[in-house]
């Protein structure tokens, strides 16, 4: 599906940021890039969707080269590639649902999206995924009011509307205390799972990316230097990584607790806002 061939990033400092970077994915998988500061990790993930311009090697989605796509070819392949950013990226004085609609504008006409007239079907899917990343009766909030977590769950449900091929995900978990932290990676994952839906996720974490993680690709000075199972993060291959350290406390599983935390309180309403919106959407 995703097929990466010599991928290298020079910028314009002259500081090498990926060299030459070769990989492969071709299963539903949650893989987890790591590395120190500087790595390249989120250059990484941007230069396969051209949020940074790649100075050579291929990006191949499918038969997709996407490296040597002009702007308009561009737009139509980065519907395939849903993106969650570290940042959260939301509009903030639109609503919840305004902004999970946001990840159907690369399929509705300009001037149904100018409306907010967006199909019934579209509508429902965005029903059931704020109901899936636990934000039932949420979705009439303002994203300046909620909190960080609550942000960066907006962004997984609006990025999966897109019903995208490939998941690219840029530090989920950096702003987020421990506890929401985890459950944000949990949700990822059940939801990259369930849509089969393969995932990259640039995170700092190595117990998150050991605990969550199917795949670890870690990355120091710009190359790979260790892609494998998260079992085989041993001490050596951190070394590798990172450097030298004691690293008998860092590899560890995360607690499988039930930590996922209360859902929010149901809106009592939240039926006849649906289909309000519903009939909204349908109208005009």
């Amino acid at each position: 599906m995703l097929t990466i061939t010599d991928l290298a990033k020079v910028y314009p400092t002259g500081t090498s940021a990926l060299k030459g970077v070769s990989l492969t994915v071709d299963e539903p998988k949650v893989i987890a890039i790591i590395g120190p500061s500087g790595a390249g990790k989120s250059t990484l993930i941007r230069c396969i969707n051209r949020l940074v311009e790649p100075t050579s090697g291929k990006v191949m989605l499918d038969d997709t080269d996407v490296v040597s796509l002009n702007r308009r070819e561009l737009r139509k392949v980065r519907r395939r590639m849903g993106m969650i950013f570290q940042e959260y990226n939301l509009v903030e004085r639109l609503t919840v649902m305004e902004n999970l609609l946001s990840g159907r504008l690369g399929y509705v006409g300009f001037w149904r999206a100018y409306r907010r007239n967006f199909p019934p079907d579209d509508v429902r899917a965005a029903f059931e995924l704020l109901d899936r990343v636990g934000l039932t009766g949420y979705q009439n909030t303002r994203a300046d009011a909620l909190s960080g977590g609550q942000r960066q769950r907006v962004g997984i449900a609006r990025a999966l509307m897109q019903k995208p091929d490939l998941l690219l995900v840029d530090e989920p978990t950096a702003s987020l205390d421990p506890k929401t932290s985890r459950q944000i990676m949990r949700i990822i994952v059940e939801l990259a799972h369930e849509f089969k839906t393969p995932a990259l996720v640039n995170i700092h974490d190595v117990g998150l990316a050991q605990s969550f993680s199917d795949r670890v690709i870690g990355l120091a000075e710009g190359e790979i230097v260790f892609d494998g199972d998260a079992d085989g993060l041993t001490a050596d291959v951190l070394t590798r990584i990172y450097g030298e350290e004691d690293w008998s406390t860092t590899i560890r599983k995360v607690e499988d607790d039930d930590d996922s935390g209360p859902e929010p309180p149901p809106d009592p309403q939240a039926t006849k806002k649906e289909k309000g919106f519903v009939r909204e959407a349908s109208a005009g």
